[in-house]
């Protein structure tokens, strides 16, 4: 390959966890690319052989034409297959912590794009494929020239005026339809369901799917303290289970999202709540998909209800997994072969993005980000966005929600009630419950505990 080297090549790589959208990127770039006279190569698993030195391009490269991508865009998934694996130095690469980049792997990834003649890198991914991104540009010294696009169903890359990342929406219209039918069962059987979903900095996914599905209460890192009690966090759910059912209703359905754990400790102190060892990813973090968060919660509150002598039916679930590789929704469809046509439009273009930039689409017009814009100078790493809890879109959502709140702990009667409910005298309720009646906007009274 390295013998036409003046034959532009373009390279495509895809990391992180497959989200709805990618073959539609991907085919997208490579149609517009070899319009452009460019000879296209899809990378096999991310970075995980580009990086290896048993990288071999017959075996893990493919070469990309017209014809093999003219319709993949209905497709969920990834032709290329995806990979986690990424250039940073995994022992400094906890989440929170500041990270540098894996020189060695990076030099390698150097080596294996130069033997492959590729001058041109278009990738595909979150926060951590950003990241990788940028350290290849920044090593390269503008011999290669790089547009990322944003890909994750978490919707927490930083892109300006609340765009989404691709794949979120896809997300959040399936993981509403799953929902709608869970509260169906819930109301019909009388029984409460307990459904942690994806979101591992961020609560976009189910603070929305929450909202548009009218759950009963949906609990997001966001609205806690950087550190909680997992007592906490049981006092709030128990707290609208309760007053749930001083409304009459038994049933209910609650989304916890996935970055809750995060909030009850580091991977020590997760062992302890947990009682075992928590495993950790490539870069140190707790593998959020293998911590049972929903079935400890839900062991917990019944636990609470059968010490009154109350049976207390709750069915945890996991959802996740089955929203990653779904066909993608109209939306994410054009959205993405809009996202791969501006990317190559990006290579070509844009004189300054061989320092390497990021694809974004504001208001139907590209909107280049500079990859060095993203940098939390704090950690190194790509800035997270989250859900503003003092917005009005989050208090919509939030009003929607069965909580309990200060206003119920300060009228005698609804007190009263309550107190009833969980075989307690007003001032004990008034007690336990007063800090999960507050939000954190108001000032969270000193915990008890």
């Amino acid at each position: 390959m390295a013998n036409e080297m003046s034959t532009r090549r373009l390279g495509i790589i895809v990391g992180g966890g497959p989200a709805p959208g990618i073959n539609a990127v991907i085919g997208a770039a490579t149609i517009e690319a070899v319009n452009r006279g460019f000879e296209v190569y899809g990378i096999y698993d991310g970075f995980q052989w580009l990086a290896s030195e048993a990288f071999a391009p017959e075996v893990h490269a493919q070469r990309l034409r017209i014809t093999n991508v003219a319709r993949i865009h209905f497709e969920g998934g990834s032709i290329l297959r995806t990979s986690r694996t990424s250039l940073l130095q995994a022992e400094k690469a906890a989440l929170g912590k500041p990270v540098a980049p894996n020189t060695k792997r990076i030099s390698i990834v150097l080596a294996n794009l130069k033997r492959m003649g590729i001058d041109h890198l278009l990738t595909i991914g979150g926060d951590d494929t950003a990241l990788s991104a940028r350290f290849v540009c920044d090593a390269a010294e503008q011999r290669i020239r790089l547009v990322h696009v944003p890909k994750t169903i978490d919707n927490d890359l930083p892109l300006p005026h609340d765009v989404p990342t691709f794949g979120f929406s896809t997300a959040r219209y399936i993981g509403t339809n799953l929902v709608k039918n869970l509260m169906r069962d819930s109301q019909t059987t009388g029984r409460w369901y307990f459904v942690k979903t994806m979101g591992r900095s961020a609560g976009w996914l189910a603070s929305t799917i929450g909202l548009s599905v009218g759950a009963t209460v949906t609990l997001i890192p966001e609205e806690f303290p950087a550190r909680i009690r997992l007592r906490y966090l049981l006092d709030v759910l128990e707290g609208a289970i309760l007053k749930r059912r001083v409304q009459g209703r038994p049933d209910g359905v609650a989304l916890l999202a996935e970055g809750l754990v995060y909030r009850l400790g580091d991977v020590d102190e997760l062992a302890g709540v947990l009682g075992h060892a928590v495993e950790v990813d490539a870069v140190g973090n707790p593998k959020l998909a293998d911590i049972d968060l929903e079935g400890l919660v839900r062991d917990e509150i019944k636990a609470r209800f059968r010490a009154r002598g109350q049976k207390l039916d709750i069915v945890a679930l996991d959802l996740g997994y089955e929203l990653r590789s779904a066909d993608p929704t109209p939306f994410d469809m054009g959205y993405c072969r809009a996202l791969g046509y501006y990317s190559i439009w990006m290579l070509m273009n844009g004189q300054d993005h061989a320092a390497g930039r990021m694809v974004s689409i504001v208001n139907g017009n590209l909107e280049p980000i500079d990859l060095h814009a993203l940098i939390d100078p704090a950690t190194n790493r790509t800035r997270i966005r989250q859900v503003d809890v003092r917005s009005d879109m989050y208090r919509v959502a939030r009003a929607y929600q069965i909580r309990l709140e200060r206003a119920d702990l300060e009228d005698p009667e609804m007190l009263a009630r309550l107190a009833s409910e969980a075989q307690m005298s007003p001032d004990e309720f008034f007690k336990r419950f007063q800090r999960a009646a507050t939000r954190l906007v108001d000032g969270l009274p000193e915990a008890d505990e």
